[in-house]
């Protein structure tokens, strides 16, 4: 069980990662631009790390203390990836594209790092991400396998923002085409969607 939990919690984490916010442009364009790329993904990594401990342990304590509430939360966390879903469908079907440029003057290291503090800790979507929503996920699981969710989770985390800080350069080209989004967006949508159903259904 206890690898069933790590491959629950990176995969859970990693399709919820994927959605294209605010964060995760910020990273793209400071790999693009090739400006302080490590610090940000490490603190992304780290930022995620903290709130997926606070999620597993503290919503795990709190339903273990209220068991009743497990019920109606996991529909609510359905509910909100259907929400997520529907967002991205819409997106698939009127496709974007990332506006970021590779030049123009640099940013130091304390205002980059501001700023990505403000868009991961000031995000209420990173809250209902990793706090109720992996911690309502995790919470089913006994000590040793929410440690192992948290742990697959973070890893998840970690090799996301690695891969879009460090291979922007490369992702360049792709993502200014409309239609990598609507794949990208199509893509997203689905796996909401059927991380949805499994929600509901647990």
């Amino acid at each position: 069980m206890t690898t069933t939990a790590f491959v629950h919690g990176f995969s859970s984490t990693a399709m919820l990662i994927m959605a294209i916010g605010a964060q995760n442009a910020f990273v793209l364009r400071q790999g693009l631009r090739r400006e302080h790329v490590l610090p940000v993904v490490a603190l992304c990594a780290l930022s995620d790390a903290v709130l997926l401990q606070a999620g597993v342990w503290g919503m795990g304590g709190v339903l273990l203390a209220r068991p009743e509430w497990g019920q109606w939360m996991r529909w609510a966390g359905a509910l909100f990836l259907l929400a997520y879903a529907l967002q991205a469908g819409a997106r698939a079907l009127r496709p974007g594209q990332l506006l970021v440029t590779a030049g123009g003057p640099g940013n130091s290291l304390r205002s980059t790092v501001l700023t990505l503090l403000a868009l991961t800790w000031l995000n209420p979507h990173v809250y209902l991400d990793t706090v109720v929503l992996l911690g309502t996920m995790a919470s089913p699981y006994p000590t040793w396998g929410r440690a192992a969710f948290a742990t697959g989770g973070a890893l998840a985390s970690a090799l996301w923002f690695t891969a879009i800080g460090f291979g922007a350069r490369w992702l360049a080209p792709l993502f200014a085409s409309p239609q990598a989004w609507r794949v990208l967006d199509g893509v997203t949508a689905a796996c909401m969607m059927a991380l949805a159903v499994a929600m509901a259904l647990s």
